[in-house]
């Protein structure tokens, strides 16, 4: 079974800003498109941020404009800088590819954003 390993979540105040980095095996990486996910307490799992193969990106509308997704295809690594963050961004932040395998989630990482 193959994992994804995120890291890069931390405690900030309202207004902060975070960077999510994700090492993915190069098998998956390099031809799939990859997404960051985050889940609430008590919410399901959802999509915020996918960036395809070529480097095409794509934003849920509560995070368009603050967050933004990156990859390096060399490290086999994808980002999500997070700026201006809201106590509402206040989730356990995965990564997987888009669509996702569910074979490939990870522990995540928690981002507690305090206001």
């Amino acid at each position: 079974q193959v994992q994804l390993v995120e890291s890069g979540g931390g405690l900030v105040q309202a207004g902060g800003s975070l960077r999510l980095s994700c090492a993915a095996p190069g098998s998956i990486f390099s031809i799939n498109d990859m997404g960051w996910y985050r889940q609430a307490p008590g919410k399901q799992r959802r999509l915020v941020a996918a960036i395809t193969s070529s480097g095409s990106t794509n934003y849920a509308d509560s995070v368009k404009g603050r967050f933004t997704i990156s990859r390096d295809n060399a490290k086999n690594t994808v980002y999500l800088q997070m700026n201006s963050l809201k106590p509402e961004d206040t989730a356990v932040y995965y990564c997987n590819t888009d669509p996702y395998y569910s074979s490939y989630w990870g522990r995540g990482t928690q981002v507690t954003v305090s206001s």
